[in-house]
């Protein structure tokens, strides 16, 4: 394709066009295309109608050279994008079988049986060039309609941001382009950015793209050789340092995984305001049972004391939140049999919080022979966000003691 200077976005789905959600996506595909000089003229947004999708992309391909598609390509029937699509291009729909069996290994990985209506996400459109999905599902697709290029992306803001990022920024930029993707632990998007921002100057703004996770954050590096990879790999290397936990497709519980198995060590859990995320993220990898024994989840007083052994009185001088019961958990939990514990206790919200023990207060313990390390936590947002970041915080602080012990 040649270069794009126009660019046209549109989101797809009912819900947007109620008061209950807002469109975050085009301001993310917006501030990309600019740092790559295409500049976005238009906006718009349809509800689940294969007719006005239809009609949306066809008057929006006569504006622009590349328009961006956000939302319907899941597998529920009001998921009619590629539908509307095809429409407007007068394109066939195709079920293009190695998807299809790819999505039925992915759920096969996952312990389920593909529902007969997954098999919708294995439609592509006509000519389409699948767009991989790291981080869910419903993979994209590119198009390309003569000299103009369209773009279909999921709407899961996670999902298109890491799609744009790895497969359709470097087809807008024109060159060959080679991907690295550093992962973050332990930090926010706000500090990686700070400590990052010299290096835009060095290597240029476009050929980075900052993923923010909670708990994780993702860099994206493009480069237009190796040499130039190695050299920008080694300067985010340099300036971020033990924060990187790992490359490309690693995962932050894998990484602990391979640390624990590297020792010979087995792990044990001990959670409360997480209520077994951290168990649950562990034993997602395959070959987990070779590190992970297992954990509780003492969400109540009774279970810490019963099952963990934490002292009533310490309970009753400190409080369940406090940097005394984490670390009384943690070696409670290496009593289950494991040479190490982690444990995680605090105050999720929206109620419970004090003065003194605002919402959103987490302590986090780690339990290693001959060692106990210990950190305080305070985050914002929504229970569901404090409970994910508390997890996330938590996995990384194990990272980090580990990586100490080696």
């Amino acid at each position: 394709m040649g270069a794009f200077s126009r660019a046209a976005f549109l989101a797809v789905g009912s819900e947007l066009l109620r008061t209950s959600r807002l469109d975050t996506n085009s301001l993310f595909v917006a501030a990309k295309l600019a740092a790559c000089g295409v500049e976005m003229t238009e906006k718009r947004c349809v509800g689940d109608d294969a007719q006005a999708i239809a009609g949306a992309v066809s008057d929006l391909l006569t504006r622009a050279d590349l328009v961006v598609v956000s939302g319907g390509l899941g597998p529920t029937a009001d998921d009619v994008t590629r539908e509307g699509v095809a429409a407007a291009l007068q394109r066939k729909l195709h079920l293009d079988q190695e998807l299809f069996a790819l999505l039925q290994e992915r759920y096969r990985r996952l312990g389920r049986s593909m529902p007969s209506i997954a098999a919708r996400m294995a439609y592509l459109v006509e000519g389409a060039q699948v767009l991989p999905n790291p981080r869910g599902t419903a993979p994209g697709q590119w198009l390309e309609v003569g000299s103009r290029a369209l773009v279909l992306l999921p709407g899961v803001p996670e999902e298109l941001e890491t799609i744009f990022a790895l497969h359709v920024l470097p087809r807008i930029q024109g060159k060959p382009i080679l991907v690295r993707t550093l992962k973050v632990a332990g930090r926010f998007e706000s500090e990686v950015e700070q400590r990052v921002s010299d290096l835009y100057r060095r290597f240029g703004r476009e050929k980075i793209t900052i993923l923010a996770g909670r708990g994780t954050v993702e860099l994206v590096l493009y480069a237009e050789g190796p040499s130039e990879l190695a050299a920008m790999e080694q300067a985010f290397a340099e300036v971020l340092g033990a924060d990187i936990f790992g490359r490309d497709e690693a995962t932050l519980p894998q990484v602990v995984l391979e640390a624990l198995k590297s020792r010979g060590w087995m792990l044990a859990t001990a959670e409360s305001c997480t209520g077994g995320m951290v168990g649950s993220a562990l034993t997602q990898v395959p070959g987990a049972s070779e590190a992970y024994l297992g954990g509780v989840v003492a969400y109540a007083n009774t279970v810490k004391v019963r099952l963990l052994g934490v002292p009533e009185e310490v309970l009753a001088t400190h409080g369940a939140v406090s940097r005394e019961v984490a670390e009384a958990m943690a070696l409670g939990a290496c009593r289950l049999g494991a040479q190490c514990g982690l444990a995680i206790t605090g105050i999720a919200g929206p109620a419970g919080g004090t003065p003194e023990k605002p919402v959103g207060t987490v302590h986090v313990a780690v339990a290693i022979p001959g060692q106990l390390q210990h950190r305080r936590f305070l985050f914002g947002g929504s229970r569901q966000t404090i409970r994910e970041l508390a997890a996330n915080f938590a996995l990384d602080l194990l990272r980090r003691v580990l990586k100490g012990a080696a």
